[in-house]
């Protein structure tokens, strides 16, 4: 009995004393490391590397750029089903232990004395968080050691449910995805709350070995750490047994998905890229900025649609140039899907393989896996290509056109039926503006970014042709010139000693048309009326007043060809230009950055636009916009920051703007841009352009509320074939633009601004017509250049032979 009581008591004493000794190591273990462990407060601080999100101006993403995906989402819109698969998977006693589970360690402890191997078991969810943040992964004692600390100190600093935020945002989930936000998204193209059972348990079984058991990699390994999630689920009495059968029995599908990109608008995305980078350096992609643009998602929809569309047709114009490629024929099924999964399809087009040729049609096996007949009818315009101004003769047979074998491009037209297409060898460019802020609405810079990220409506530097001739009409209203000026549409002869020839510019039609009003000169774009224009009133005060839209005078030649649109500009140039004509006359700047906004949604940037404002010259509007103001001040919360509006300065007067968009509204309804009038709208002014040998086709118009540019050409500069100017290449993918942009809107021009008057005069003279002039039209003129009444004979005062001059 006595051997048994101090047996006891000894026992005690060690035990007390192995409490001791543990309490005293730990003590000092504390006291060893304690100094080195971060605060808490720095992790509440830590910046998780979200990337840089671009949004249209009504809120939909258009861009995503980062290394890391990762959608951070707070704790409460989390779903209760994966955060029970996570805590099933990895820490079920989460809720009850202090950040250290006990009796993980206890086992992890076991497994180390009885195979002398260090292991990770024990670990918490708040023991990864530590980790996560602050600690490498490697497996020793004194990480392990600095880990339990430091998930102690989180435990009494921050709530479970920060601690479990944290966890769910931070975690590496495999496939760049950072975090369940960005996990959802990409093995399964979801928002988690769109997740089913199975799916949540999926992405709860990646922590152990992300690389490896995400789906994408290993459909097999992830089916089978999905199975451990939900056994566990089902044990832990999250689940019952009708779920778990349910969830077991979903087949595992997945694929990686992009970021849920809502509008197609990459070029915009990449100039928002660029833009960030230069005024960020790295950090635009990891700190989580948010960009948002002055795109509508609505006018960016119509533009690419119209720009693609018109490229097609073009395309068409000009002849079949044959198949993708070719392949030996036949193939077994596994060899077609290789060949067409390595390839990628076009927008707007699909790729498939002639697999047979007969009578009927060809049968082609697409990439979708379904097998579609195409007669003769669908490939009716595939002439073969010899070059832009020469197509081969109408295909009588669909074997003329295919052949077993031929890897080719299928369009889907709008009731389903499929033809023969193929990929635009030419370029285009749209960009859309609003005239009254220079907020870009719609840009598209080529058919497809992927193939070509060189962006065209910024960098492609293209002579805008006859697009360019209102700017020299507008000088020449400033000097002397009225919009009812006769100018003789004359042969005209240039000599240049530093050529070897002289210069003889045509009109296109290639015939010359006597004495021509100024306007119906633009109307019918005379090439040499502009010409003598400018000789006239001279280059020097051309390019002076021109610079007042925007365009630097260093670019602009100076000498006559300047009459033809010889400068260079991006379509983005022309399309600001033009905006002072929609405006009234103002100078704004094109820009497509709304807002820049940092992770937490505070704003860091916002646009601050000169605005346009036509009628704010009138005293009294002026005197009501400035009474608006104060009271928008007085209504509005007073933390509110009101913005005043600074208005844009006059580049031109008020009357030459409207006399320039009036005689540009002609060019639409009788002129060479009338096939626009199929919009029946009465507000619309514009300009075709087509440069020398048909390089470049043009259209730019506009109402008061929006202005486009359209431009197509080939990237190395070559012709766009006989017939192909801007009227008929630019123009119908305007019209396709703006009738969709347009749609709904109520007719808008720019008020007719005080100073100008509208009287009778002769068409032929440009004189007052007298009162029994039955061919007398109005025009309308400044009051202070309104015309002399008609003389019989008045000769034309810019009307002259034929004469020799030189160039410069």
């Amino acid at each position: 009995m006595k051997f048994l009581l101090r047996s006891l008591y000894v026992a005690a004493v060690l035990t007390l004393a192995l409490i001791a000794t543990i309490g005293v190591a730990a003590t000092g273990a504390y006291y060893y490391v304690a100094p080195s462990l971060p605060s808490v407060e720095s992790l509440k601080e830590v910046q998780l590397q979200v990337p840089l999100r671009v949004y249209t101006r009504d809120g939909r993403l258009m861009a995503e750029y980062g290394e890391q995906r990762r959608i951070p989402l707070k704790i409460d819109r989390v779903p209760v089903s994966i955060v029970n698969a996570f805590l099933a998977a990895e820490d079920d006693r989460f809720y009850d232990h202090p950040g250290v589970d006990y009796q993980g360690l206890v086992r992890a402890s076991i497994s180390l004395a009885l195979t002398g191997q260090r292991t990770q078991g024990g670990g918490t969810i708040t023991m990864q968080v530590a980790r996560n943040f602050f600690l490498t992964r490697e497996k020793t004692i004194s990480r392990k050691v600095r880990e339990i600390f430091l998930a102690l100190r989180i435990e009494r600093e921050l709530s479970k449910q920060e601690i479990l935020e944290l966890y769910l945002n931070k975690i590496f989930l495999g496939q760049r995805a950072y975090g369940i936000g960005a996990a959802a998204e990409v093995y399964f193209g979801k928002t988690v709350d769109q997740l089913s059972l199975a799916e949540a348990a999926t992405i709860a079984g990646l922590p152990k070995a992300p690389s490896r058991d995400n789906p994408v990699f290993s459909a097999e390994r992830a089916l089978s750490r999905r199975a451990y999630v939900l056994r566990r689920m089902l044990e832990t009495g999250h689940i019952d047994g009708p779920a778990y059968q349910a969830a077991s029995a979903e087949p595992m599908e997945s694929e990686l998905h992009g970021p849920t990109v809502e509008v197609d608008a990459p070029y915009v995305g990449e100039m928002v890229r660029l833009d960030m980078l230069s005024r960020y350096g790295a950090e635009a992609y990891t700190a989580g900025f948010i960009v948002t643009t002055t795109i509508d998602s609505r006018l960016q929809k119509a533009a690419v649609a119209a720009l693609r569309k018109g490229l097609l047709e073009y395309d068409r114009r000009h002849g079949y140039r044959g198949p993708v490629t070719r392949i030996d024929w036949p193939q077994d099924e596994q060899g077609i899907d290789t060949l067409l999964g390595g390839l990628r399809p076009s927008p707007n087009l699909a790729l498939g393989i002639v697999t047979a040729v007969d009578e009927g049609g060809a049968t082609v096996f697409m990439r979708s896996g379904e097998s579609v007949v195409l007669d003769l009818s669908a490939m009716s315009w595939a002439r073969p290509h010899i070059h832009e101004d020469l197509r081969g003769p109408v295909p009588e047979s669909v074997g003329e056109v295919l052949a077993a074998g031929d890897v080719i491009e299928l369009v889907q037209l709008a009731d389903g039926a499929w033809q023969l297409g193929q990929t635009p060898a030419a370029q285009g460019a749209i960009v859309a503006l609003d005239p009254i802020d220079g907020a870009v609405a719609a840009l598209s810079g080529g058919f497809d970014f992927r193939a070509s990220k060189y962006n065209r409506v910024t960098q492609a530097q293209r002579q805008p042709g006859s697009s360019f001739k209102p700017f020299i009409y507008s000088a020449a209203l400033e000097n002397g010139f009225t919009t009812a000026t006769v100018v003789n549409d004359a042969p005209v002869v240039f000599e240049d000693d530093s050529l070897e020839d002289t210069w003889r510019p045509e009109n296109y039609s290639q015939r010359f048309y006597g004495p021509t009003r100024l306007r119906e000169a633009l109307v019918r774009s005379r090439n040499l009326v502009s010409i003598r224009v400018l000789r006239t009133m001279g280059v020097g005060p051309a390019i002076q007043h021109i610079e007042r839209f925007g365009i630097p005078s260093s670019a602009m030649p100076r000498d006559l060809s300047l009459a033809l649109g010889s400068i260079t500009l991006a379509p983005i140039d022309i399309a600001d230009a033009y905006a002072t004509f929609a405006n009234g006359g103002y100078r704004v700047a094109a820009y497509y950055v709304q807002s820049v906004r940092n992770i937490q949604g505070d704003l860091i940037e916002e646009a601050d636009p000169l605005i346009a404002c036509a009628v704010c010259e009138d005293e009294a509007v002026a005197e009501m916009l400035r009474k608006r103001e104060s009271q928008t001040r007085e209504d509005n919360d007073p933390e509110i920051n009101f913005v005043e509006i600074e208005y844009a300065d006059p580049a031109v007067s008020r009357q030459n703007a409207y006399l320039v968009a009036d005689m540009m509204r002609d060019v639409i309804k009788r002129g060479t841009g009338r096939r626009a009038t199929k919009l029946g709208r009465s507000d619309l002014s514009g300009k075709t352009g087509t440069t020398n040998d048909r390089r470049d086709a043009w259209f730019s118009g506009f109402n008061a509320d929006l202005v486009a540019t359209v431009w197509v050409g080939f990237d190395q500069e070559r012709s766009l074939g006989a017939r192909e100017e801007g009227s008929r290449t630019a123009l119908p993918i305007w019209i396709d633009f703006m009738a969709e942009a347009l749609r709904d809107t109520p007719t808008s021009l720019v008020p007719k601004p005080p100073g100008l008057v509208t009287v009778r005069i002769s068409p032929d003279t440009g004189f007052l017509a007298r009162s029994d002039d039955g061919s007398a039209i109005f025009e309308t003129f400044r009051i202070d250049q309104v015309p002399e009444p008609t003389e019989d004979a008045a000769p034309s005062p810019y009307e002259d032979p034929e004469e020799t001059e030189p160039l410069f």
